[in-house]
């Protein structure tokens, strides 16, 4: 499934990962839920990718983004003369997608008047255009995606108990970013390669103290976030070495220092990554971090192998480094000093 853009070896996404393997084969509803910017659309695409509609068509709607009016159109068409406007036949969405997958985006917010008509679509397969009485056939898988409570919608009244249960035959859901942390060098190493080779250029190496930067930060547009975060800086480089603007780089720090901590591991990490950017990432010695932390040396390096930070400053290489170009440590003493 690596080309369906999943990427992450962690514990929460491999779970997720072994859900897209159990469902793909199946042709039941899929309801994926998590934050905006997770990637609930790559995950839809894996499953259909992975499953026996991949040579059918794959076809989405964002129901947020089209007017309620239009939606009834834009999902089973319209007749010539079916309303004002209407000049043409039109197929919708259940029709392109014909024998292989719907992704119904941001379900939530489709209207409440037009829910009974796609309960109906998945209970008997069946629907009628606007403005004909002729019944079509829908063989298709739905695929449906949400960033809000579904379950608080029904018990607001907002939303149909009956299609919740339809829509969630098979609900999975996607952790955000700051759930899975572990993720975060690979995913930044994916998007150095993509948008290095899309811009015609090549970046090797992203120096340690960045990358530390991008694993403590909290990350509230998730995936989608941290995307933007590495072309911008992909579009300031100049070199080899990845370099964001040392700037916006001290924004993501504030931010970091600023942001909710949920757990004591969090709080714990945060500190000692915290004490270890005033030390240089020096861990020993009368001025390193252990003892401005008040810690034996060894009792240091434990807890920081326990909490996932690397015991020596380094810096992640994609490819062999271009020496000629500036160095991670050039670069860190830039950013330390500013």
């Amino acid at each position: 499934m690596a080309n369906s853009g999943l990427i992450g070896s962690s514990e929460r996404f491999q779970a997720v990962l072994d859900d897209v393997q159990v469902v793909a084969p199946a042709e039941c509803a899929v309801l994926v839920q998590g934050e905006t910017g997770t990637g609930k659309e790559v995950i839809a695409r894996a499953i259909h990718d992975s499953g026996p509609r991949q040579s059918k068509p794959f076809v989405g709607i964002n129901c947020s983004a089209i007017p309620a009016a239009l939606l009834e159109s834009e999902l089973f068409g319209h007749e010539k003369g079916a309303f004002t406007g209407a000049v043409t036949q039109t197929i919708g969405r259940f029709q392109a997608a014909h024998g292989g997958t719907l992704f119904l985006d941001e379900i939530g917010d489709l209207p409440l008047e037009l829910q009974p008509k796609l309960l109906r679509v998945l209970q008997e397969q069946q629907y009628e255009r606007l403005g004909s009485s002729r019944t079509l056939r829908a063989d298709v898988r739905v695929i449906a995606a949400t960033n809000q409570d579904l379950w608080q919608m029904v018990e607001q009244k907002t939303f149909r108990a009956d299609l919740y249960y339809r829509l969630s035959v098979f609900p999975i859901r996607l952790p955000s970013l700051r759930e899975r942390k572990d993720d975060i060098p690979s995913l930044v190493r994916h998007f150095v390669q993509k948008n290095s080779r899309q811009m015609g250029q090549s970046i090797y190496e992203v120096p340690y103290p960045v990358m530390g930067n991008f694993k403590s930060h909290h990350w509230p547009g998730n995936i989608r976030e941290l995307q933007n975060f590495v072309e911008r800086s992909v579009i300031m480089t100049r070199g080899n070495v990845l370099s964001p603007r040392i700037t916006e780089l001290k924004m993501l720090m504030q931010e970091t220092a600023s942001a909710p901590t949920q757990t004591l591991s969090d709080a714990e990490r945060a500190h000692i990554l915290g004490i270890l950017r005033e030390t240089n990432w020096v861990v020993g010695g009368n001025d390193g971090a252990a003892a401005r932390l008040g810690l034996p040396r060894t009792t240091l390096i434990s807890r920081m192998q326990k909490l996932g930070i690397s015991c020596k400053p380094r810096a992640l290489f994609v490819a062999p480094v271009d020496r000629s170009a500036v160095t991670s440590g050039e670069y860190a003493s830039q950013l330390l000093a500013s």
